[in-house]
């Protein structure tokens, strides 16, 4: 892998991450120099204990442009987008509309492919392994930044998700704090370890593994399954077996196999709806251990990929008890779920 590190006219970083080392990124962003928002706020709310972002300044960010504004395409045709280059294989750049900035944290955008009109699924397993090389080397960036307490890597696909640029992509976080989701799970393990003085991330697994009816696929290095209190309809968390606390803990033989999981993963999300319909939405998310957490050596890193849509036609929505009491109603086994997604393996 090639990192190339440049500027856009504006002073935000961009790098471009090549999979050929003699590529050449020498391409200058001609667009004149415009304002950065950068307005973000962090509240504490002081019944829940966790943190909203007040970010206003992101009401104005670019909202479903047609496929020839697309501003994460390639600069070409005359066309100036955010992305200088005629071509690119992956692109990484700071966020024009940051949710998190302003010494409150970083938001980066990346660009999968400069091909529009397709999805990480369709991607190689040569592009996939860049993309992970990519996440784990910005996963080390931005943990070396003072304020950042929590490295997150994501995906958003789909309009139903609120996905407001179509162009293949996922964004990164640095939080300047721990996340709520991230600090119950930290709760629950060391919760664990009083009670047993076993790592629940591997009880876990190894209970999934040895019940066996909620497994997707395994792999000499990956297992997917979908948990047994599963909050979405369909839902799988991705572990590597060996537990490492974050991306750059992959040794090589789990970073070899994951595209041929991730991306079978991805496929099987698209069919166990029926060719008729459109792409199935999804997010799909990293969990990485805190960056200064106590006893973080004991988080298991794993990739939880799940829907909202429930059925053909049919979306999951957060009403009254979801969206006022966290209490999540699934209308999916898992089992059942889990089921889905092995019949719809690849032939």
């Amino acid at each position: 892998m090639k990192k190339t590190s440049t500027r856009l006219a504006d002073g935000r970083e961009l790098l471009y991450y090549d999979s050929r080392h003699d590529s050449v990124r020498d391409a200058v962003d001609r667009r004149p120099p415009g304002p950065v928002a950068t307005g973000s706020e962090i509240r504490r709310d002081p019944l829940l204990g966790d943190r909203v972002v007040i970010a206003s300044h992101r009401q104005s960010r670019t909202y479903h442009p047609p496929a020839d504004a697309c501003p994460l395409c390639p600069s070409r045709d005359g066309r100036l987008s955010e992305i200088p280059a005629a071509d690119y294989d992956v692109v990484v750049f700071e966020n024009r509309f940051p949710s998190l900035a302003g010494g409150t944290g970083r938001c980066e955008v990346v660009c999968f492919t400069s091909d529009h009109h397709t999805s990480f699924a369709d991607l190689g397993e040569d592009r996939a392994a860049l993309v992970l090389d990519v996440w784990t080397d910005r996963t080390a960036e931005l943990a070396a930044r003072p304020e950042a307490e929590q490295v997150f890597c994501f995906e958003n696909r789909g309009a139903e998700i609120g996905v407001t640029l179509g162009h293949p992509h996922g964004q990164i976080y640095a939080f300047p704090f721990v996340t709520p989701r991230t600090a119950l799970m930290l709760s629950s393990a060391a919760e664990h370890r009083a009670a047993t003085g076993r790592n629940l991330f591997d009880d876990l697994v190894a209970r999934e593994l040895a019940d066996g009816s909620r497994v997707v696929l395994t792999g000499r290095e990956w297992v997917a399954f979908v948990p047994y209190a599963a909050h979405w309809p369909y839902e799988v968390h991705l572990y590597p077996r060996r537990r490492v606390p974050d991306l750059r803990g992959l040794d090589d033989a789990a970073r070899a196999e994951f595209p041929r999981v991730y991306l079978e993963l991805l496929r099987r999300f698209d069919r166990i709806f029926g060719r008729d319909e459109p792409p199935t939405p999804y997010v799909s998310a990293w969990h990485q251990a805190p960056l200064r957490a106590e006893g973080r050596d004991r988080f298991g890193l794993h990739l939880e990929l799940f829907t909202i849509r429930r059925s053909s036609g049919k979306l999951k929505f957060l009403a009254g008890a979801e969206s006022g009491m966290s209490v999540f109603i699934n209308d999916v086994p898992p089992e059942a779920a889990a089921q889905r997604l092995r019949e719809a393996a690849s032939a």
